[in-house]
């Protein structure tokens, strides 16, 4: 691994504007094209593309179209994985998904930060956080979870929730921020 990439995976900041991340981001927006522009019958194609992109991923899973993402092999989802329309992963770091996962439409899960301070940011100096959703996990639609958030297992995530904070196993989350409704 070069420097600028052990920098970002290991949270310290980096320059996101470095030549070989964007090389690396160019590569995954050609793979999400193909993706996103392949009809819904090439499935086997549809698949195949997935299964490079993605840094590891179980037999049975289904993204709909569109997807997006930023680097692609910073993401591992599980078995019986589905996603519906307009995911979208920014995984600058580790964006790991267990079994069993169901993610509603327009569902967002970023792994960058940025400074405050707008000069810095100027320079685009960034940094990242891994994100963990456990097993048996339903993302309701138009939710965000946000970097270095763990989601635990047989969680349910409320549509349009704003997940800022690591949710414990068996409950219900809802709300702007997310907050614990009740255990399950």
């Amino acid at each position: 691994m070069s420097e600028i990439w052990t920098r970002m995976m290991s949270g310290e900041p980096y320059d996101a504007g470095h030549p070989e991340l964007l090389d690396k981001l160019q590569t995954t927006r050609k793979l999400i094209y193909e993706f996103n522009n392949l009809s819904p019958e090439r499935n086997d194609e549809r698949m195949a593309i997935i299964r490079r992109l993605l840094g590891g991923c179980g037999r049975n899973i289904h993204i709909n179209s569109p997807f997006r993402c930023d680097y692609g092999c910073n993401i591992v989802v599980g078995e019986n994985f589905f996603a519906n329309f307009n995911l979208t992963i920014l995984d600058e770091n580790r964006v790991t998904i267990g079994d069993n996962a169901f993610i509603g439409p327009n569902v967002s899960i970023y792994t960058a930060c940025h400074p405050l301070d707008a000069t810095t940011r100027n320079k685009l100096v960034e940094w990242a956080l891994p994100v963990t959703v456990g097993h048996n996990v339903w993302i309701g639609g138009n939710a965000v979870i946000l970097p270095g958030v763990t989601i635990g297992d047989n969680v349910v995530v409320g549509a349009g929730a704003v997940v800022t904070r690591s949710v414990p196993a068996d409950s219900v989350v809802a709300g702007n921020p997310a907050r614990v409704l009740r255990k399950i």
